[in-house]
């Protein structure tokens, strides 16, 4: 994702130039075939069962390194749609298609970050999944990883409900 931001292009783009225009093969003694597309993505698989501690982690090293705060918040969802082998992963559900591709089973994502850009969670859901219906359990997330604070969050307004607001 990083790479997508800095340089953006294809999976081959990340597979064999990006590798290529970097110390990584002298680092690991290997050359580009370490880092192809499918094994990467079976790296994130092995990561996920870790994904909290990581958040963890980086949230505090992003207050160390960058003087990071965290009292205004950004979430945003999207979508993305699946295809092939991928249609038989269970969220990936018919629901309203931001892709305008009404064929296609989309997966929702939901996203914390910073306004610096620094990710603080996120969850992939059902491709079903309604807006405003994914709020209460993020806000619960943040509170139990970071303490209950006076944030300021910023999102669309079609996720949060009368009912979720404070009076």
């Amino acid at each position: 994702m990083v790479n997508r931001l800095i340089d953006p292009g294809s999976e081959f783009h990340l597979h064999r130039q990006w590798f290529d225009h970097s110390a990584r093969d002298v680092l690991l003694g290997q050359d580009f075939a370490v880092a192809e597309k499918d094994r990467l993505y079976r790296c994130l698989d092995r990561v996920l069962e870790h994904q909290q501690d990581l958040f963890v982690h980086l949230q505090q090293r992003w207050k160390d390194l960058f003087d990071a705060e965290f009292d205004l918040l950004l979430y945003d969802l999207t979508s993305t749609y699946v295809e092939g082998e991928a249609e038989q992963n269970p969220k990936a559900r018919y629901g309203y298609s931001r892709d305008k591709r009404p064929d296609c089973k989309p997966v929702v994502i939901a996203l914390i970050v910073t306004p610096a850009g620094l990710p603080l969670a996120y969850e992939v859901m059902a491709g079903n999944t309604s807006e405003k219906t994914t709020w209460r359990g993020f806000l619960d997330r943040i509170e139990n990883l970071y303490g209950k604070a006076r944030r300021m969050w910023l999102m669309d307004r079609g996720i949060p409900t009368e009912a979720l607001l404070p009076t």
